[in-house]
């Protein structure tokens, strides 16, 4: 659970830390609506760039971000539906839009969720303790961010082989950075390296994007309450929620699919991961190129029991679809192909996992047979401004990029994508998913055998987590009261 009785002391330091800095911590509930941020806070912000060090943007931690890079307030949630044109399924794909949050992805939202309830209950102290972010990508870049927004230092933990852009944005916030072996399946190196710091260090406290549930409350609560909207908002008399589509990487994510099933009967949870690292679907490992998804192990948070679909996506069908969708020829030919404009000039919201996400729910979609009144839902947890060095490699490969080959990149990856690699899960599917928790939680990250089954066998765990919310909120509001900070915004 998210423990919320903190200790004085560190509590009396946040507060004193939160008044120098002048920090005011947004709720759950003006996440997920705006509209209740105090009216002098979203006037402060038309002064604000959307990626400024400034603790007001903490007030942009939301789907609903006016779509521009200085000055904006609130608008919808941004999204794209993904016509039949471009995904080949005449169900409708949503896509919920993460380049318009602070840092240009959503795990900063993850980030706060873990972080923001620590700091107000007087579970971290600001001023003597450092925040360590272990990551596969965009957490700990969303954490050290948030660090900084909450007056605090970081450590930032990613693997070695990730895009030169995240290392390069890290140095302008992260009081550390620690880069481990390997790529973004080598989840167990970021461990060993937690493990060391706990050993050697006093000042820490670590914040594991695979085991807070913070990061599974912000996305049942806030991702799926913005889907819920979206749907809301598009849906025709006679269409129905079909399911929400994500890749597995800290697992966070899936709690928005968790919420969707919640709201709408028949709903389902569908979780993929790369075709390389098969850990969900056969018990596998491997490495693969899908920046942002961890592998080789099934995160705590993971409500497996909830999940009704695992399946598989090669890393070179979204490596391919990459250069189709960003180089001017491939976009010239899905033009001509009947592919709205807009639509394709805005492909490069799709990052390299936002891409997987889509092919996910593209499988899905003909798994089921889908038609024109099923809504598939999925997110675009960042851009292709994330990932500039990786195109520019592919272009380095392959100057020459022709309608040709986008043809061929497109009947093959998205035409004659087919329904291999996917397990409709029935209970001992699940189950057996479930027990791989034991080796890395139980064995390795010390967790008990009591607490591995009472995920499994407490039919209240997860809903007593969610209903925390509230609490959280009322720490939050009380933690503003006492710093009294928004007296002088």
């Amino acid at each position: 659970m998210i423990e919320l009785k903190g200790n004085r002391e560190k509590y009396e330091s946040a507060v004193k830390r939160a008044k120098e800095k002048k920090i005011l911590l947004p709720t759950f509930k003006q996440m997920i609506n705006p509209e209740e941020i105090p009216q002098k806070v979203k006037d402060k912000l038309e002064d604000v760039g959307l990626w400024d060090v400034n603790p007001l943007n903490l007030f942009r931690i939301t789907w609903k971000n006016e779509p521009k890079k200085k000055g904006g307030k609130y608008s919808g949630v941004n999204y794209i539906t993904l016509p039949e044109e471009i995904t080949g399924v005449k169900a409708k794909i949503t896509c919920l839009v993460g380049k318009w949050f602070p840092t240009g992805a959503h795990k900063v939202g993850a980030t706060y969720g873990c972080l923001a309830p620590a700091l107000a209950s007087g579970n971290f102290d600001p001023i003597k303790e450092k925040a360590v972010w272990p990551s596969t990508g965009n957490y700990c870049r969303g954490g050290a961010y948030n660090s900084q927004l909450l007056g605090c230092e970081s450590i930032a933990i990613l693997p070695e082989e990730m895009s030169q852009e995240r290392f390069e944005w890290l140095k302008t916030v992260a009081g550390e950075i620690i880069a481990t072996p390997g790529c973004e399946s080598n989840v167990k190196e970021i461990y060993d390296k937690c493990h060391e710091l706990e050993a050697t260090r006093d000042d820490i406290v670590i914040f594991n994007q695979f085991a807070e549930f913070g990061n599974h409350l912000w996305h049942y609560h806030v991702t799926g309450n913005a889907m819920k909207e979206v749907f809301e908002s598009i849906k025709g008399e006679d269409d129905v929620m079909a399911g929400v589509c994500v890749t597995s990487g800290s697992a966070g994510t899936v709690g928005s699919a968790d919420f969707m099933k919640d709201q709408y009967c028949g709903s389902k949870v569908c979780v993929s991961e790369a075709t390389e690292c098969p850990t969900l679907l056969n018990n596998g490992f491997g490495g693969h190129r899908i920046e942002g998804i961890g592998d080789k192990h099934i995160p705590w948070i993971h409500n497996v029991k909830n999940t009704d679909m695992v399946m598989t996506v090669d890393d070179e069908s979204c490596m391919k679809l990459v250069r189709l969708f960003n180089d001017p020829a491939g976009r010239e030919y899905l033009k001509e192909k009947g592919v709205d404009a807009e639509i394709v000039d805005n492909l490069d919201l799709l990052g390299i996992s936002g891409i997987a996400n889509v092919l996910t729910c593209i499988k899905f979609a003909k798994y089921y047979e889908l038609g024109e009144n099923d809504h598939v839902f999925t997110v675009l947890t960042d851009s292709m401004e994330m990932y500039n060095s990786r195109y520019k490699e592919m272009v380095d490969m392959e100057p020459e990029y022709n309608k040709a080959k986008a043809e061929r990149d497109f009947a093959r990856y998205i035409g004659a994508l087919t329904t291999d690699n996917i397990l409709e899960c029935n209970y001992y599917d699940r189950k057996r998913i479930h027990n791989l928790k034991y080796y890395t939680w139980v064995e390795q990250q010390g967790k008990t055998y009591e607490q591995i089954n009472q995920q499994w066998y407490d039919r209240d765990y997860w809903s007593n987590i969610h209903k925390m919310v509230n609490e959280i909120d009322d720490v939050i509001e009380r933690f503003n009261r006492d710093t009294g900070v928004i007296e002088d915004i």
